[in-house]
């Protein structure tokens, strides 16, 4: 099969998973689009949104037009890690013996829902730190593979609100998006009433399957990106840092640490899947400013005057993104010289 071909399967069936998606979900299209682009691009997404925005019900309808397993945990301060990997339990066989046998969680499927994450304790949040990152996780001594496509969707209310855990940083840095769901405009709440008040029931039809999302995270990995705007992805990722001798001055004043090397993988794996849906076949410097703040805002920790100016982390990426841009215009005028 050509490439040209399998391009067009992949633009194709995207297309057709989102229209699946927008059967359910009222606006919030950047959004859905979002979590789609990083599911594809072999990351976990972390929605953020305060209560009764359809942040769980986009996942669910996700996984119903996904051929995959699905589970969900909710997030609770009680909940314990052993509720989400599993355990080893004592069981007796035919002849009377006991012995132990490995009973899995709910960890243990394909889309992985975690409702309300920052509910848990950072004890039970860990839980899921070797699973997204490794895709297997280890119970009594013996490593376990987790099913593939794995995928991890979180949802979590925003950290000032009562009763919650703020993730850790090498939690948050696992997620490849961090996306902020917001209220919808007065026009998509009349079209919630509508479809939310009324006997009318939405089905679902599943159009992918694990096989073809294994397949389309490979095709991503093949888009080709120019030498140059690589640079300007790596640019701006250590644009993010304090201590480089190019940061901006926005950086150096209000951020304590930078974006890790992930934050340059998200950054580049979002922006090919990104060029392929918008019918292109190599990433641009357009690619990579769409995807900054959703790559980025959440791998990016303030310093005090950041926090007392409660400066907002995506106008702050932006400027970042502003001031990569001019590095790299330097440094080419200053090789043409």
């Amino acid at each position: 099969m050509s490439y040209d071909t399998r391009v067009q399967e992949f633009v194709t069936a995207f297309e057709g998973l989102r229209s699946e998606v927008e059967k359910v979900i009222v606006g919030h299209r950047e959004i859905i689009t979002h979590v789609l682009v990083g599911m594809f691009s072999g990351g976990h997404v972390l929605l953020e949104g305060v209560p009764g925005l359809g942040k769980t019900l986009l996942v669910k309808t996700l996984a119903e037009g996904l051929d995959l397993s699905f589970s969900r945990v909710q997030f609770t301060p009680d909940l314990m890690p052993a509720d989400i990997i599993g355990t080893n339990i004592i069981v007796e066989d035919a002849d009377g013996r006991k012995h132990f046998q490995f009973q899995q969680g709910p960890i243990f499927a394909h889309i992985v829902l975690a409702d309300e994450i920052n509910r848990a304790t950072p004890k039970t949040q860990s839980a899921l730190l070797e699973g997204m990152q490794e895709a297997s996780v280890t119970v009594g001594g013996v490593s376990r593979a987790l099913p593939g496509p794995f995928f991890v969707l979180a949802t979590q209310n925003p950290i000032e609100m009562e009763g919650t855990y703020p993730l850790p940083e090498a939690q948050l840095d696992r997620f490849i998006f961090k996306l902020r769901v917001r209220f919808p405009a007065i026009e998509e709440l009349n079209q919630i009433i509508e479809r939310t008040t009324q006997p009318r029931q939405v089905a679902v039809t599943r159009v992918m399957t694990g096989p073809q999302v294994l397949a389309f995270r490979e095709l991503i990995r093949e888009v080709p990106i120019a030498t140059t705007v690589r640079d300007l992805a790596s640019t701006i990722v250590m644009a993010t840092h304090p201590q480089w001798e190019h940061a901006p001055e926005v950086t150096r004043r209000f951020v304590r640490y930078g974006a890790s090397p992930r934050g340059a993988q998200a950054l580049v794996l979002g922006a090919k899947v990104r060029a392929l849906i918008e019918g292109r076949f190599n990433v641009s410097a357009d690619d990579l400013r769409a995807l900054a703040a959703p790559a980025l805002r959440h791998r990016i920790i303030l310093n005090f005057e950041g926090e007392a100016e409660a400066v907002d982390a995506d106008t702050l990426v932006g400027q970042i993104v502003d001031a990569a841009e001019t590095v790299i215009v330097q440094g080419k005028e200053a090789f043409l010289r």
